[in-house]
């Protein structure tokens, strides 16, 4: 009976090392482009959710920070784009209802102006009614509701830029006044500094029944 011839054991070894060794190296190599490929895909994927969550949080802050440029449907508009998004992010849910808290208190002080007489229905604009609308402009709990009786006071008259003319002093016939501005910029000024010092002293009118030119004086309490 012949013996068999056995390969010495340290090279079985050698070949088994060897076979582990080639098949791990076509494993990186065949696992190698697809793991960098879905890193990039990753990478790309986090990029855009940020690129969106940028966009979304400049879009709720144009809203929010409007100085009424921009109307109640438009901002309405924009809130309801950024939702769309679905975006899963704390900080942009928490723009979302500051947005959609100044989108409803802007209805309801539209609401509130439409149940206020205006000056085509009662014809001219009384000096009251004006004085009065300074004063709501001032006293506004919010910037929406500033915004919304501003606009209110700009449908009075002619364009946004009709020329205001403060008087600072009247004497011995001669009326001096402080530097010209406008009605929009006029009302703005109430907004900010929370207070009308002012009061009306004189309006011109058009053929329309808008003011196209106003005088105020100062109040004395």
């Amino acid at each position: 009976m012949q013996s068999m011839n056995f390969p010495p054991r340290s090279v079985i070894f050698r070949r088994m090392n060897y076979s582990w060794i080639v098949l791990l190296l076509f494993t990186i190599v065949a696992l190698g482009p697809t793991g960098c490929k879905a890193k990039k895909e990753a990478r790309a994927a986090e990029k855009a959710r940020l690129e969106r969550i940028a966009k979304a949080r400049a879009d709720l802050l144009s809203v929010i920070n409007d100085q009424g440029s921009m109307s109640t449907d438009e901002k309405e508009a924009v809130v309801e784009g950024v939702k769309d998004m679905n975006l899963q992010d704390a900080e942009i849910q928490t723009l979302i209802n500051r947005a959609e808290g100044i989108i409803a208190d802007e209805r309801a002080a539209a609401r509130r102006a439409e149940e206020r007489p205006t000056a085509t229905d009662s014809g001219p604009t009384s000096e009251s009614d004006l004085n009065n609308l300074f004063g709501r402009v001032a006293t506004a709990q919010s910037n929406s509701d500033a915004n919304s009786q501003i606009r209110s006071a700009i449908d009075m008259f002619a364009s946004s830029e009709t020329p205001v003319l403060i008087i600072i002093s009247q004497s011995g016939g001669q009326t001096d006044y402080d530097e010209p501005t406008t009605i929009s910029k006029y009302l703005n000024y109430l907004k900010d500094t929370k207070k009308s010092p002012n009061e009306v002293y004189n309006m011109v009118f058009d053929a329309n029944g808008k003011i196209k030119e106003l005088e105020l004086i100062k109040r004395y309490n």
